[in-house]
């Protein structure tokens, strides 16, 4: 387990520098310059004081080669250290942390939602006897994944907000403000996870201990709780690990859409603001969270098949 457990912290190293490092290129390859952008001025800099953007360059790193930023920012992020936002001044942890709960309260709930939708929807096409309820079920998923967050959360506005007046429409104000956007997130996520884990379980169900259990007069719902479930979450287990990167990636969208403070829409801000330290802290933070979740979701499966700690399964 030990050995196990150390490859999977090397790999999830690897993922957050190749996160990181994606970023710092990715940010420095924009046309525009990050320091007239903080002053709001034109693409020439016309409208500026060239002293007061040489001492903005100074104080922030960009009077350096780009060789010496890279090494500068990593060190520091190491360190836990991304600096301060260009657009407020303020830490980018304390910028972070503020955002953070909103949006993981929202994603906790989405990820459970979209894991009840999901199961469900397998569970029933894959039980029951009706070929047509089958067909029907199985469509849905597809239909999921296809569907635009942009456009599922207009919708859902459309119909809950604007014309049925059941649900708030913006903010954060309450436990119902969270139901539109926690839909918006699940239902897409949810389509993906259902497909896996309807595979998996029509996998499972065809295998020859379960029908070796089924000749010997074992009953459906006993075969499902006792054999089929348990063989066939682990698939399911690696897409929920997924989801919630997807989750996070979806809130940009989701929280610009309903007006929500948190990680996503100040992920947005920080990339129209071209603030490099906060897009830079938001993207770690997320490949770490990605990270944890994947390493809990490898743990949870070594438990469920000890042969995955040899890679004899993979």
């Amino acid at each position: 387990m030990i050995r196990f457990l150390f490859r999977r912290a090397a790999q999830g190293a690897f993922v957050l520098w190749a996160a990181f490092t994606a970023s710092f290129v990715l940010l420095f390859l924009l046309p525009s310059d990050p320091v007239l952008t903080m002053l709001g001025a034109d693409g020439q800099g016309a409208n500026v004081d060239p002293v007061e953007v040489a001492a903005l360059r100074t104080e922030y790193g960009f009077d350096q080669p780009v060789w010496l930023q890279y090494l500068s920012r990593l060190g520091a992020a190491l360190r836990g250290d991304f600096g301060h936002s260009m657009s407020t001044g303020a830490p980018v942890t304390t910028e972070i942390a503020a955002a953070l709960p909103a949006t993981g309260l929202l994603a906790l709930i989405a990820v459970c939602l979209a894991v009840v939708i999901a199961a469900g929807i397998a569970i029933a096409a894959t039980s029951t006897s009706h070929g047509w309820l089958r067909r029907f079920l199985l469509a849905l998923p597809p239909l999921g994944v296809a569907i635009p967050t942009f456009w599922l959360a207009l919708v859902l506005l459309q119909i809950f907000s604007f014309r049925l007046g059941l649900l708030p429409a913006f903010g954060a104000e309450g436990w119902t403000s969270l139901v539109l956007p926690a839909i918006t997130l699940a239902l897409p996520v949810s389509a993906s996870m259902a497909q896996v884990f309807a595979s998996s379980l029509d996998a499972t169900w065809g295998s020859p201990f379960v029908q070796t259990a089924r000749a010997k007069g074992a009953r459906r719902p006993r075969l499902l709780t006792r054999h089929v479930l348990r063989n066939a979450i682990s698939p399911a287990l690696t897409v929920a690990g997924v989801t919630l990167g997807a989750v996070l990636a979806g809130s940009v969208v989701t929280e610009s859409v309903y007006g929500r403070p948190g990680l996503g829409r100040l992920a947005e801000q920080a990339v129209a603001a071209q603030d490099i330290p906060v897009v830079q802290g938001i993207v770690v933070l997320a490949a770490a969270i990605f990270v944890i979740a994947n390493l809990g979701v490898d743990v949870l499966q070594a438990r469920i098949d000890p042969r995955l700690l040899s890679g004899g399964a993979r």
